[in-house]
């Protein structure tokens, strides 16, 4: 079988406005066999050679011994170890080849990095300890810093790294660091927080501590700060831990609501908005904390949110205002908002099942028979057609309760309200804020 590596386009550039021999543009480049992986019969960039002495490229042989695969692909021989070494030789072999065909469009591959070893990664995560165990953040940050450069290198490394325990031993880094003065360790501490991040989700260890009080205390610094990146860190982080210690924390309700009113992006938004849904939702001490989000504005920053957010940020938006509006105060500010109505109805059934649920369980705590004002808006802009549907389409008996009990109560109002398409254009409404 022979492979042929057209770059017609790639030599006419090559070439433009000179003469060639014969007149003819179409070139075929005839790439040899043996540096063909058998896998996938591509060029290989990075060849290596098993145990049974076959050479393939090195993404494509790990990538089939990770879906379980025990044999050699061209032998079928099991493989008694699944060590690759860097086959050199047809690596140079190659790069040459690549060289002289350079005319034709063909680039040279580069040299390849060798991949981490788990020996690396140990001795790395060793003198990690040792530096966080007399307190010199600069050699710690220098140390994870070389961590964060091979894990930017390859998504093998990022396994290797994982792997062998580095979250625990950074994790337990941050907490030491944190215990001490924040401001003066603040490089390292951020450096770790990067790193942390693809490594989620923790193990129990790691979790356990990142988990403690000056861990905590020391993410809510951060998402109080001014650098967007160790922002997202900390938000991403902070889902990961225990709710009951998230909450008392002292501050986090604030640095939360910062990230919603300022957002960052949407996997900080979505991130944050997890968080607060838990802490509102599961938490022991959540009746004080949904208070603490209504005070500080929450419940109008959530509904100008949901007008053109997406999938991931409507469902825990909804989710949060759903718990927020357990209490009286949750109920005022969102019957006093004008985007209430309009943003819950429009979105039932445009998003998510998830979301609908939240949305009619939220209108069914803010239609209340003794506000007729409340019932009347929702008839106009549209609430009753959409429960209809959802009972048409289907939904949980939970909610379908819910969705029996609004129509009963909307539908005594029906002939009092000047009834509207559902389809009302938000950006035509005026906000409140």
């Amino acid at each position: 079988m022979v492979l042929s590596w057209t770059k017609v386009r790639v030599f006419r550039r090559a070439h433009k406005g000179k003469k060639l021999p014969g007149g003819d543009l179409d070139v075929e480049v005839v790439v040899p066999a043996h540096f063909r992986c058998p896998v996938t019969l591509d060029l290989m960039k990075d060849p290596v050679t098993l145990s049974t002495g076959i050479t393939y490229d090195r993404e494509s042989i790990e990538k089939w011994i990770e879906t379980g695969n025990q044999t050699c692909p061209v032998t079928n021989q099991v493989l008694n170890s699944f060590d690759t070494i860097p086959n050199h030789a047809i690596r140079r072999m190659i790069q040459d080849w690549c060289v002289e065909h350079k005319s034709y469009g063909v680039e040279r591959i580069p040299t390849p990095r060798i991949p981490v070893a788990p020996y690396q990664v140990s001795e790395t995560c060793n003198k990690i300890i040792t530096a966080t165990r007399v307190g010199d953040d600069n050699k710690c940050q220098e140390l994870v810093g070389k961590i964060k450069v091979w894990g930017k290198q390859s998504e093998r490394n990022k396994r290797c790294v994982v792997d062998n325990g580095t979250g625990a031993v950074l994790a337990a880094a941050f907490d030491s660091f944190s215990s001490n003065s924040i401001e003066k360790n603040v490089a390292v501490l951020e450096e770790i927080l990067g790193v942390l991040t693809w490594m989620l989700p923790l193990g129990e260890e790691g979790k356990s501590k990142l988990g403690s009080e000056a861990s905590l205390r020391c993410m809510v610094w951060f998402l109080n700060g001014k650098d967007l990146s160790a922002r997202q860190s900390a938000a991403l982080l902070l889902k990961e831990m225990p709710v009951n210690a998230v909450a008392k924390t002292g501050g986090v309700a604030e640095a939360l609501v910062k990230i919603i009113r300022e957002p960052i992006g949407p996997t900080s938004t979505k991130a944050s908005l997890r968080t607060i849904f838990h802490l509102v939702s599961s938490s022991v001490d959540k009746e004080r904390i949904k208070q603490r989000f209504s005070e500080l504005g929450l419940v109008p920053l959530l509904l100008e949110a949901l007008v053109d957010a997406d999938r991931g940020i409507c469902e825990k938006a909804f989710g949060v205002l759903d718990c927020l509006c357990d209490r009286e105060e949750g109920k005022k500010l969102a019957k006093a908002n004008a985007l209430t109505m309009p943003v819950t109805v429009k979105k039932i059934l445009r998003v998510s099942n998830l979301a609908s649920e939240f949305a009619v369980s939220l209108l069914w705590k803010l239609c209340d028979e003794k506000d007729e004002g409340i019932l009347i808006e929702a008839i106009q802009v549209g609430t009753f057609q959409k429960l209809l549907v959802m009972l048409q389409v289907g939904c949980r008996e939970s909610t379908k309760e819910k969705v029996t009990e609004l129509l009963k109560l909307l539908n005594a109002y029906r002939s009092r309200a000047d009834c509207v398409d559902s389809s009302l254009d938000l950006k035509y409404l005026k906000k409140p804020f």
